[in-house]
């Protein structure tokens, strides 16, 4: 009984490490192919399982959170916006805002989103959590602005300027704003076309955990 028990702990720890490293480690590098949604994917599958369980859990189409992801970040962990610059060349040691991480989420909307969700423990360099937060985000926009969640345009104007932002329509009067907003919706149906195409494949791999 002895040498039984050994062999499950032994085998309870071996579990315990694969699903806490493995997954670290997928979220260390930025995909290789950030283009490309199945090449994303298949070289890091716990990010699909991921974006899967925020688009069914906020009924946002998997496409559209990669896309905002992609444009605020480039699949960066710690990517931060830029220094703010002193008579526009010298770089300062503040930043322009406390963006951070994935989903560039800043300090006062990440608090907002962990009290709504009741998750305390997120952090804005996980990309689960991140992928989470957009959700929510767009789903929140779809309901006080009546936005709807396939509308990858106008849900990341709003996601940009905020949601009071978009209701001034502060974007009106940002031209570049408006061409990302549009590059960022193309995006989206780019990696829906390519989605369509590797899902069947990419649900098949439940041999992975969790």
């Amino acid at each position: 009984r002895f040498i039984i028990y050994m062999f499950f702990l032994r085998l309870i720890l071996i579990l315990f490490i694969f699903t806490s490293i493995i997954p670290l480690y997928g979220c260390v590098s930025s995909p290789t192919y950030a283009g490309d949604a199945c090449s994303i994917f298949d070289e890091k599958y716990f990010w699909f399982k991921a974006a899967k369980k925020s688009s069914k859990k906020w009924k946002v189409p998997i496409a559209t959170l990669m896309s905002v992801i992609n444009q605020e970040s480039a699949f960066k962990q710690y990517a931060k916006p830029p220094r703010k610059k002193l008579f526009g060349f010298i770089p300062l040691l503040t930043r322009e805002s406390s963006s951070w991480g994935y989903s560039q989420a800043t300090k006062g909307t990440w608090k907002q989103y962990k009290i709504e969700t009741g998750k305390r423990l997120v952090t804005r360099i996980s990309f689960r959590d991140s992928v989470d937060f957009v959700g929510w985000y767009i789903s929140t926009a779809n309901k006080e602005l009546g936005i709807s969640r396939k509308d990858t345009y106008s849900q990341y104007l709003a996601y940009h300027e905020g949601l009071n932002g978009f209701r001034k329509k502060t974007y009106k009067k940002k031209p570049q704003l408006l061409k990302t907003a549009s590059r960022v919706e193309k995006q989206a149906q780019t990696y829906n076309r390519q989605l369509s195409k590797c899902m069947g494949k990419l649900d098949r791999n439940k041999y992975i955990l969790f």
